[in-house]
């Protein structure tokens, strides 16, 4: 038997561990080249992480579908740099060859695929409520609660719902909450509302930024067209410093609620509603709608311009004829009725 002397042992040990050092760099380094190769999939990849999913779940399954060369090679690359396993909960495409360490940092960033939803200016909180709880991607948590207890939700008790959500396009992750749609959309509302009430005209017939909220849903609803819109602010401000009432359909309607059928009657204009602005004198009790940025500043810095009626023109246009003096309307009703009755006929 050949015995090895201390110098000899020691010696091939330290060779033995400096060979597995290497060999363990080398393995390293491999590992490294291949989480940082293009990846193989040829298209876009989308995967759902769930809320709770396990890492390994989430990494097993954009395996499966072709993302991913190894899913057990990227826990180990994650194990042996230390990095953090979180993983944000939503919808990802991924890029066609995108690398696994790429796939990995768009999961860590959370860089989901968004959604989106459009607030319509002019639609009511129940059209808005409804709207949430058809959208796929929101997950519902509000339905069957009546408006005041999503207020309470809102850590809004006791407030009116309608006109306090900001009609616009809001994009969110899949999965994002109703509640949180709703939130984010009422501080937009309020922070629209400071800055058209922080610029207003100097006196205005309103009291608060509510009474401008009001005023604004009212503008809104009135017409389309943003050129329009100071103008009927203008006529609707007159007619409050004159103490006239305002007579406008729209709170009319507003205040039919679901007996509203299409068609506003004679008998509708005076029966009396808390919303009725032919029976009832000044503002209504609240907005009637969901105003726009653009009725927010009309109903602040309104344009008077000596009108105190308008009337749409007939002419399919979505314009009005504005008037002075109560002759000069009932002249422009009477060429829209004629402009109407034109239309209906058809041309000759």
């Amino acid at each position: 038997m050949v015995r090895l002397s201390g110098k000899l042992l020691l010696r091939a040990a330290l060779l033995l561990l400096l060979g597995a050092v290497m060999a363990g760099v080398v393995g390293l380094g491999a590992l490294q080249r291949s989480l940082e190769a293009p990846g193989q999939h040829a298209r876009t990849v989308r995967v759902q992480v769930r809320p709770g999913e396990p890492l390994r779940s989430v990494l097993n399954g954009i395996a499966a579908r072709g993302a991913l060369p190894d899913a057990r090679l990227v826990e180990l690359w994650l194990r042996i740099h230390r990095r953090s396993a979180l993983v944000k909960v939503g919808t990802y495409d991924i890029p066609a060859q995108a690398s696994a360490i790429e796939v990995l940092e768009q999961l860590a960033a959370g860089r989901v695929v968004l959604e989106s939803l459009t607030v319509v200016e002019g639609s009511t909180f129940g059209e808005l409520r409804r709207a949430l709880e058809r959208h796929a991607g929101i997950r519902a948590t509000l339905r069957g609660r009546s408006d005041a207890e999503v207020m309470v939700a809102l850590d809004a008790a006791g407030q009116h719902p309608e006109g306090r959500f900001f009609p616009d396009t809001y994009r969110f992750a899949a999965g994002a909450t109703d509640l949180e749609i709703l939130r984010l959309a009422r501080r937009r509302m309020s922070e629209e509302l400071a800055a058209a009430w922080a610029a207003r005209a100097a006196d205005l017939p309103l009291r608060s930024d509510y009474e401008a909220l009001v005023l604004a849903s009212i503008v809104e609803k009135e017409t389309g067209l943003a050129g329009e819109r100071p103008l009927i602010a203008g006529v609707f401000t007159s007619r409050l410093r004159r103490g006239m009432r305002l007579q406008t359909d729209p709170t009319v309607i507003y205040g039919l609620g679901a007996a509203y059928d299409g068609n506003i009657r004679s008998r509708d204009l005076v029966t009396d509603t808390p919303y009725n602005t032919y029976t009832r004198a000044g503002l209504t009790p609240t907005p009637i709608a969901l105003p726009g940025r653009e009725s927010l500043r009309a109903a602040t810095r309104p344009q008077e311009s000596g009108a105190l009626y308008f009337v749409a023109t007939g002419a399919g246009d979505g314009a009005h004829v504005f008037s002075a003096t109560y002759d000069q309307h009932r002249a422009a009703v009477a060429l829209m009725l004629k402009r109407q009755r034109q239309s209906a006929v058809g041309p000759r």
